[in-house]
Formats: C-alpha cells, sequence, structure tokens
C-alpha cells in the first residue's frame, strides 16, 4: 500500500481539517474507520496500533485526521474543549467520503479515545461503533490527578510534547529545542511549568497543573450522549495506565444507558500493549460495520455466551469474541469474566505494629480480618503508633505503578528498606488468592505539619525473597486538616493479580512519590514541584487503631 491520500476536511465554520486516507483495493464499498488526533496524522498512534495501512488490507478505508490547531490542520488548538463539533462534523463527512459503504466507526487511545466520544451531534453525525481506549470523561480524575494531587511527572511529560508541537507549527525551533532538552534531561520535572508559562501559556496541561484538585467545580467534565454510549463499543484500558478507572466510568455508564459494552483490561501501560490489540479491534469492526455474513452458520459465536478464552493467547493479545476479559498482571493469563473478590480480600487485614514498621521492614503485619488474637497485652501491643518523618532533601521516590517513570510491577525491596517507608507484611498465604478489584486502605494519619502526602504500595513476597510492586496509589491533605488526628481513607489503582500458595501480601506506606506527586512543601500551599528552601521536615503519625486494607469489586464504586 502507498503512503495514503491526502484530503482536507471544512468545518462548518470555515476551518480546514488535515486528513490521510488509506483504501483498500479494489472498488469497494469499504467500511470506514477514522482516528482525529493532535499528534500530527503521519503518526497515526503507531505506537501502539498497526499502521492505518493494515488496516486498509483488512478490508477498511482508514481516515487519520489532525484535529484543529494540530499537525497541519488550520486554527487555533483549544484541548478537549474543541472536539464535540469537529468530531460531529468529521463523521459526517467520513461517512459520504468516496468508496464508502456509510458505516463509520472510530478508534484510538488517550486524546484520540476521548475525541471519540466528544459529539454534539446526533443520528448519522454519532459513530456506528467506536473504540475507546485508554481515557475519561473528567479532566481532573482521569486526566489529571488523584488523592488530592496532581499527576505531577506524567501531566507536565504530556503538556510539555503538546507545547512543543505549538513551537514547531509557529516555527519557534529554539522553544522546541528548550522543551526537548529539558525533557531528556529530567529537569523539566523541575523547570517544566515555567517552560509551558513561556510556550504554551494558554494551553490545556498547564491549566490542569495550576488547577486545585481538592475543588472539583473548577475542572471540566465531559458530557457524552446517551445514544452513543448505546452504540456497540469495546471498551479497552490498562492496568498499569493512570486512565483506568476513566475506562471503568465509560463501562459503568454505557450499561446504564442501556448498551452492552466490550471491556478489555490487558497487563499494559499507556505505551506498552504487549502485542497490541489490532486483531481484536478489527475482528470489532467486521462485526458491526462489514455486511453480515451469508451463511447462517458462519456468524461469530455471541459475545454473551460463556465461550473459552484462551489461557495464554498469541503474542500476549486479548482474547477474541469476548464481551469481558481481564489479564492477571503476574502470569499474563486471561479471565473471560469477573468475580467478586475472594472472601480473604473483601474481609481486609487490620495493619500491626509494635512501632518499628518504619525502621525495620519486616516488622510491620498484615492480619487477616478472621485472625484472632489471644491475649489482651497482644492487641495493644501491635496497634503502633507508626512515625514517618519526611526529610525533603530525599523524598521517597517513586517507581512501578500507573504513574511511575517507567510503569508496570517492579521490584521494591530497597524501597521497602527506606527508614520513612512503614512496611506491614501478611503471614504465607495457605492458598493461591486472586486479588480482583480496587485495593482501599483506612488508617489514622496526621501531621506535625498543615501539609502531608501518604503514598501506598501493594506488593507481593515472592518465595524466592523478591518484593514486586503490584500497583499503587496516594493521598494530599493541604491545609490544617492535616493536623487533625482523623481516620484517612485512599484508593490504590485497580488490579488483577493471583498470589500462590507460600507468597506473602504487604502494604508499604510513604510520604513522598517523586515524581509522581510533587513534593509537599507541609506549608499549606498547592505542591509544584521537586524540593525547594521552603520545604519542611514533615513528621507524620500513623494510628493502626481500626486500620483496616481491603478490596472493593471491581465494577463497585471507584
Amino acid at each position: 500500500m502507498g503512503p495514503g491520500a491526502d484530503l482536507a476536511m471544512l468545518t462548518p465554520d470555515g476551518v480546514s481539517l488535515a486528513s490521510r486516507v488509506w483504501s483498500p483495493p479494489g472498488p469497494g464499498p469499504w467500511p470506514v474507520l477514522l482516528m482525529r488526533q493532535p499528534y500530527g496524522l503521519a503518526i497515526a498512534s503507531t505506537v501502539t496500533y498497526a499502521h492505518p495501512s493494515w488496516y486498509s488490507r483488512q478490508g477498511f478505508l482508514v481516515v487519520v485526521q489532525d484535529v484543529r490547531g494540530r499537525g497541519d490542520s488550520g486554527g487555533a488548538f483549544g484541548g478537549f474543549r474543541q472536539e464535540a463539533a469537529d468530531g460531529a462534523a468529521a463523521v459526517t463527512w467520513a461517512r459520504n467520503l468516496p468508496g464508502s459503504n456509510g458505516k463509520v466507526g472510530t478508534y484510538g487511545f488517550s486524546y484520540q479515545g476521548l475525541s471519540q466520544l466528544l459529539n454534539s451531534g446526533e443520528g448519522t453525525s454519532l459513530p456506528d461503533c467506536l473504540v475507546p481506549a485508554l481515557c475519561g470523561l473528567d479532566e481532573r480524575l482521569h486526566w489529571a490527578s488523584e488523592g488530592g494531587a496532581h499527576w505531577w511527572g506524567l501531566g507536565l511529560g504530556w503538556a510539555l510534547q503538546l507545547a512543543a508541537e505549538g513551537c514547531r507549527r509557529r516555527q519557534d525551533p529554539a522553544g522546541w529545542l528548550e522543551i526537548r532538552r529539558s525533557l531528556e534531561s529530567g529537569a523539566y520535572l523541575r523547570d517544566g511549568l515555567s517552560l509551558l508559562e513561556r510556550h504554551d501559556p494558554a494551553g490545556m496541561g498547564l491549566d490542569w497543573l495550576q488547577c486545585d484538585p481538592e475543588r472539583p467545580e473548577l475542572w471540566r467534565r465531559h458530557p457524552v450522549a446517551q445514544s452513543l454510549l448505546q452504540r456497540p463499543m469495546l471498551l479497552v484500558a490498562g492496568w498499569h495506565d493512570p486512565q483506568l478507572r476513566g475506562v471503568l466510568d465509560l463501562h459503568r455508564r454505557s450499561l446504564a444507558a442501556g448498551g452492552q459494552p466490550e471491556l478489555h483490561i490487558g497487563a499494559w501501560s499507556h505505551l506498552d500493549w504487549h502485542g497490541g490489540i489490532d486483531a481484536l479491534q478489527r475482528d470489532f469492526f467486521r462485526r458491526h460495520l462489514q455486511a453480515p455474513i451469508p451463511n447462517p452458520g458462519s456468524e461469530p459465536p455471541s459475545l454473551l455466551a460463556p465461550d473459552p478464552v484462551p489461557a495464554q493467547p498469541a503474542a500476549g493479545t486479548a482474547p477474541a469474541a469476548a464481551r469481558l476479559a481481564l489479564q492477571c498482571i503476574r502470569t499474563g493469563t486471561w479471565q473471560p469474566q469477573a468475580c467478586p473478590p475472594a472472601a480473604a480480600a473483601r474481609q481486609g487485614w487490620r495493619l500491626a505494629s509494635s512501632g518499628l514498621a518504619a525502621i525495620r521492614s519486616d516488622e510491620g503485619r498484615l492480619l487477616a480480618a478472621t485472625q484472632e488474637q489471644h491475649q489482651d497485652h497482644e492487641q495493644v501491643q501491635d496497634l503502633g503508633p507508626v512515625t514517618l518523618v519526611h526529610d525533603p532533601w530525599r523524598p521517597t521516590p517513586s517507581r512501578g505503578g500507573h504513574l511511575g517513570p517507567e510503569p508496570g510491577v517492579v521490584e521494591r525491596q530497597d524501597l521497602d528498606q527506606r527508614s520513612e517507608v512503614a512496611c506491614f507484611t501478611s503471614a504465607a498465604l495457605r492458598a493461591p488468592l486472586r486479588l480482583l478489584g480496587t485495593p482501599r486502605l483506612r488508617l489514622g494519619a496526621w501531621a506535625d505539619q498543615p501539609g502531608f502526602d501518604l503514598w501506598a504500595c501493594l506488593s507481593v513476597l515472592t518465595s524466592t525473597g523478591a518484593v514486586q510492586q503490584l500497583c499503587t496509589g496516594g493521598l494530599r491533605l493541604r491545609g490544617e486538616r492535616a493536623r487533625a488526628q482523623q481516620e484517612r481513607r485512599l484508593a490504590l489503582q485497580p488490579l488483577d493479580a493471583t498470589l500462590q500458595a507460600g507468597e506473602r501480601l504487604r502494604i508499604s506506606l510513604a510520604p513522598a512519590a517523586w515524581p509522581a506527586f510533587a513534593v509537599n512543601p507541609g506549608d499549606g500551599s498547592l505542591p509544584q514541584g521537586g524540593v525547594g528552601l521552603q520545604h519542611r521536615v514533615i513528621t507524620i503519625e500513623l494510628d493502626l487503631n481500626g486500620s483496616r486494607f481491603w478490596l472493593d469489586p471491581l465494577f463497585g464504586a471507584n
């Protein structure tokens, strides 16, 4: 196949949007696959998907379009708020392209995922089916923050990528090079805000990073048409991707609207899908966009039927013909359906320590809810308190998880041995345990300063002595309420992981997670970078009375 044909789409307000079309050989007509993205249409999201020419060889007319103000399209880039009108116009335009059979499906991840859902039209202005991947509707909770803290490293990196594209369009090589050098050296973690203020002062990324995550009324939550949520939809997410909760929210919304969404969650990060979903996506579009198969007995099996799913799909790809498929982050095996958390995970564990859980990684304990203490003095001795001291000169680093610079399952034994990290470890499991759901933690926590962070990591201690971190989550407190002696609650990233008999579970608690979170200065102000002269030593006390760690069902509240 050739490089594709370049076309221009004129929006109702007269802006020309650059588009590239890949056509299959032969006369057609063919269904159309549309992707709308802000990174220059030539890249076509090939960081995660097969090239559009592959899809065209599968019998689709593929269109990749630069959104307004990006790539070679005209107009000014306004972020997500611009996409509803342009998205409706683009679907209508694509539906009427020469060679089209009149049916349109949309696909793409991240920005390209949400751009599918932002559509102000109705009827034929809406796609016939869609595959939103790794995205969500709430800019605060699905794109920029969690637990009251900004996604610092991720947010800055993405905002600067968009700012660099603005420099390219303005023919500002010095600005582009300044941004690029900062990203390559890691200096952006400290000087990123000033770079954005100079090179993209009206950008969506800077707006997010300067907006208080504790004030939801200041943030945009995008509406989506009920009729669109009812269309055939394949939702794609990754356990190690920060937008997982956004996809789960879309799944709930589609079900509530009467839709029948398919959902695949792999052991993937934002950019690494371990072989991709192209065959899965192709088959989805064939079912919903191409003409019915003429032989009655040859239709694909119903997605609602409990068809077996291969334990090890080729190249780690997601299984086909499954309404719901979840991949274990430890083994890579796929399960065709979800189930409630195991009884042990629902009932949970309590945190116990004589007060040395921070200085000794093997001292703190996770006691199963059913575990009995037979002596009253033991009940008193193992409830702390545990004291953490945050030294801003050496903040606890973040690693792996869904917000780390190298996301995924990682070894963290060295981090657990740091003296400001408190560890609580269970007894060896007597039988395998599937951890499926949203981990949640409840305990008393307060500080001697008007601001502190609490970063939680869930790990498994293997039979070889390794400490494999499975998922993470954080909480930020600012102002005088940080000093209040009260219970705190935080949620970790949802997961699906099976532990084997003999392995042990561990919760680790740290007062920082740099650069996943900006370092909390402890003075009540909004953290916006690394350590500075104003940062204070923060002493945090953990009260283990009434503490509990447990898992909520995956499809409950997240």
